[in-house]
């Protein structure tokens, strides 16, 4: 496994606090300033984008989704018992002196998908619940999940964000601020053929489960990589972020022939709702156009 250490005409909704907070559009960054093979992101660009820190160290990625939920990957957390290790920093650019607009929230528990069964398997999603609930800023705000209907069409130009590796081999040190990657949607058959091929590190067959989703490049050379896992996959529709997939795994990193593959979030929305019962998902019809 690598990676452990990618609206319509209505206003879209999320699910927010109760009471008399007004709810909080979902996947609209305030800050409208204008990975392998990544460039930088802009303070503000990705306000659902966490870090999900060990003993204040990252190893995994992960997506705001509600006021004191991060939707993850399930591999990111072996036990699921240990939270006082874990702590989530959320409105974060750059690791490293993360600045005023930050914020680190502690970890009350985390739920993983039960029928995820280790390493490229089905179901690699966890849900991380947060000791208190944040408060949205400019620079902390939840991504929208689709809802089952929502389709995200082949060749659709989505978004991988993370603070993972730049290269495979570590050789490089480690990005401070968050990389953004454009990645294109590459249909399940397609994936699975590409995943069949020998490669010159050697021959090993993966098969495209269908709670799966391949995004990224038959040349390689761009792509997710260790440190990226559990972080969101998110394509634009109309005017508003959906999170297409969750980063789970790959055959390296940014590797001929082996793009990245992220768990479809529509394939969980029974298990995700039934953790989260209120959490909205944004039925938008056709997953938009390519940009």
């Amino acid at each position: 496994m690598r990676r452990p250490a990618a609206v319509p005409l209505l206003l879209l909704l999320c699910f927010g606090s109760q009471g008399a907070k007004a709810a909080t559009a979902c996947g609209r960054p305030r800050m409208l300033n204008r990975m392998v093979g990544g460039q930088d992101a802009q303070e503000g660009e990705w306000p659902w984008q966490v870090s999900i820190q060990r003993n204040g160290s990252h190893f995994c990625g992960g997506s705001l989704i509600a006021e004191r939920w991060v939707l993850t990957a399930a591999h990111c957390f072996p036990n699921t018992s240990e939270t006082s290790l874990y702590q989530v920093l959320l409105g974060a650019r750059q690791l490293v002196q993360p600045g005023p607009h930050a914020m680190y929230a502690r970890v009350r528990r985390v739920e993983s998908n039960p029928l995820y069964q280790g390493m490229a398997s089905s179901a690699d999603v966890a849900l991380v619940e947060l000791e208190a609930p944040v408060t949205f800023t400019n620079y902390i705000l939840p991504v929208c999940l689709p809802d089952p209907s929502v389709i995200f069409e082949t060749g659709m130009n989505c978004r991988v964000t993370g603070w993972g590796s730049p290269s495979e081999e570590d050789l490089l040190p480690k990005p401070r601020i968050l990389q953004k990657l454009a990645v294109p949607i590459i249909d399940t058959p397609k994936c699975n053929l590409l995943y069949s091929k020998d490669t010159e590190f050697g021959y090993q067959p993966k098969t495209i489960k269908n709670d799966m989703l391949c995004a990224g490049f038959e040349e390689g050379k761009k792509d997710a990589c260790k440190g990226d896992s559990g972080g969101p996959l998110v394509c634009l529709v109309g005017q508003s972020w959906l999170q297409a997939g969750v980063i789970s795994w790959g055959e390296g990193c940014a590797r001929q022939n082996r793009p990245g593959v992220y768990i479809r979030v529509t394939a969980h929305h029974n298990w995700i709702h039934r953790i989260i019962p209120k959490l909205q998902f944004q039925p938008v019809r056709s997953g938009g156009q390519k940009r």
